[in-house]
């Protein structure tokens, strides 16, 4: 197959606003918004390699080449490759050529460069980035080899790469890439999605029912501003959420009240999102820390860390509500507060500040229009 030219595609990162750690079981909700800054993926053609990959978080070229098995070349221990993301970027390009396989295609030789802005001066600050880089390599591969994909399409593709290197991903950061705004998001059954993949093909799987898959876009709060604040340190959710699952907890009435409260949680803050009653999400977001503070409590995980703590604490004190963002133990919290209130809200930054949190000038990036055909 021969590449259409340069082809230039984009994806931003995302945000938790409730729902981390129950959406990991197929079916329980989470609410999550997409962010202004983004990953950009530029394909065109390659020269002496099947695919050479160009990323401003990896110093030099990485040359791959093709074998039985999709791409190979990355080193197993190379910290350099990690941070970067490249399994990430290497996994999505498989997923392509595998569809391109079934129509008896291939993939032409790609040479990818990747520019982030979720990262700060190289270190990942829990905005996503390994699933923004994953939907848009997606989407740019595919346009690169003439194939358009529909929104439900790039996320399938995306999530099918992402299950094959952490079964326990939720996609919930993929469905934020894909779609913008603020979405409500349910998780599929990726054991149920793998077999489909493995049994059917990648073409039927796009077409299937997927389990214990929803998506709903949702309205911003009406009068809420979204601060967002990085703890400065970088954290591993596969090994926080690993923790929890390696343990006797899964399965556990302890599991299922949590389960039990953040649905209702969740729903009676999609509820207020609805509905514009926005001291009411305050509420439910409070009562989100809440749960998170009870399961770090229960389970040990490290999900509050001093940072985390302070910026929640900091929040409150100025009429806001305030929890972490995503799995914690560092990486980003979120806070909503009158968005008329000026004053309180500089005064949040400064408080951030002095308790080591660096505020974030990121705002939530808007819904993108339903275009393009399923392939």
């Amino acid at each position: 197959m021969t590449g259409r030219g340069t082809v230039v595609r984009h994806a931003p990162g995302k945000l938790f606003i409730a729902g981390e750690y129950a959406v990991l079981e197929p079916g329980h909700p989470a609410i999550l918004v997409a962010v202004d800054r983004q990953i950009s993926v530029t394909v065109s053609a390659a020269e002496g390699a099947d695919a050479v990959i160009d990323s401003d978080l990896c110093p030099g070229e990485t040359h791959l080449g093709r074998g039985d098995g999709g791409l190979t070349g990355l080193g197993a221990d190379d910290e350099r490759q990690a941070r970067a993301g490249l399994i990430h970027v290497v996994s999505a390009i498989d997923v392509i050529e595998a569809l391109l396989a079934e129509r008896e295609l291939s993939v032409p030789p790609l040479h990818l460069s990747i520019r982030s802005g979720l990262h700060h001066d190289g270190t990942k600050i829990g905005l996503g980035s390994s699933g923004a880089v994953t939907v848009a390599v997606v989407d740019a591969v595919a346009a690169y080899c003439g194939i358009d994909l529909s929104p439900d399409a790039r996320f399938r593709l995306a999530m099918l790469a992402t299950v094959r290197l952490a079964p326990q991903s939720s996609g919930g950061d993929l469905a934020a890439s894909v779609w913008g705004g603020w979405i409500a998001y349910r998780a599929p059954d990726r054991a149920a999605v793998l077999d489909m993949a493995r049994r059917s093909g990648i073409a039927e799987t796009l077409r299937a029912p997927w389990p214990g898959f929803g998506l709903r876009r949702l309205p911003p709060p009406r009068r809420l501003a979204l601060e967002v604040g990085w703890t400065g340190r970088p954290a591993s959710s596969t090994s926080l959420t690993g923790r929890l699952g390696a343990g006797d907890w899964r399965g556990s009435p302890s599991q299922r009240n949590f389960l039990a409260r953040s649905d209702e949680c969740v729903g009676a803050s999609i509820r207020a999102l609805a509905q514009g009653d926005d001291d009411e999400l305050l509420r439910r977001i409070r009562d989100a820390r809440r749960m998170l503070a009870d399961l770090d409590g229960e389970a040990h995980l490290g999900i509050f860390t001093p940072e985390l703590t302070a910026l929640c604490d900091t929040a409150e004190s100025f009429g806001g509500a305030a929890k972490p963002s995503g799995a914690g133990g560092g990486d980003c919290g979120i806070a909503l507060l009158d968005a008329g209130a000026e004053k309180e809200i500089a005064q949040l930054r400064e408080g951030w500040g002095a308790a080591g949190v660096l505020p974030l000038p990121v705002h939530v990036q808007p819904a993108k229009p339903t275009q393009g055909s399923a392939s």
